[in-house]
């Protein structure tokens, strides 16, 4: 059960996803793009997802447990660190660039739009690299 509702749910945010526009590099760019041809409509989409998680998050962890599972998973380390940084600013990098970010190319994978094609293989291939160099550095 806990597996067809997680599939269920992940359509569902696919379907926000591409309704909202979110899977649209161009959009995206748009949105990003403060000094051009700015494009505010994600501010709605960002704005919505941030007010009902604010007062969402406060209810559900008012429970004991989630609905699926035995305990909530929070991360809890709070240290902002090198790795952290460097994270970050590549994926805002790489987002401001192509105008995709992982949730959306995952679910814009099935139009084969060149864009969202190379920047999730540029992701995969990154992930990789960071697999086989982050052992090494930490050494």
């Amino acid at each position: 059960m806990k597996i067809i509702i997680s599939y269920l749910l992940g359509a569902l945010f696919s379907v926000g996803l591409s309704v909202s526009g979110m899977v649209n590099p161009d959009k995206v760019i748009g949105y990003l793009d403060f000094f051009g041809k700015w494009d505010p409509s994600l501010v709605f989409v960002m704005g919505g997802g941030v007010t009902l998680n604010l007062f969402l998050f406060k209810l559900i962890l008012k429970r004991k447990s989630p609905l699926l599972d035995s305990d909530f998973s929070i991360p809890t380390n709070k240290v902002i660190d090198k790795k952290l940084i460097i994270g970050s600013a590549l994926f805002g990098i790489g987002w401001g660039l192509g105008g995709v970010c992982p949730g959306p190319g995952l679910s814009n994978l099935f139009l084969f739009n060149p864009k969202v094609v190379a920047f999730l293989i540029a992701m995969v291939v990154g992930m990789l690299i960071f697999k086989v160099v982050e052992p090494k550095i930490h050494k």
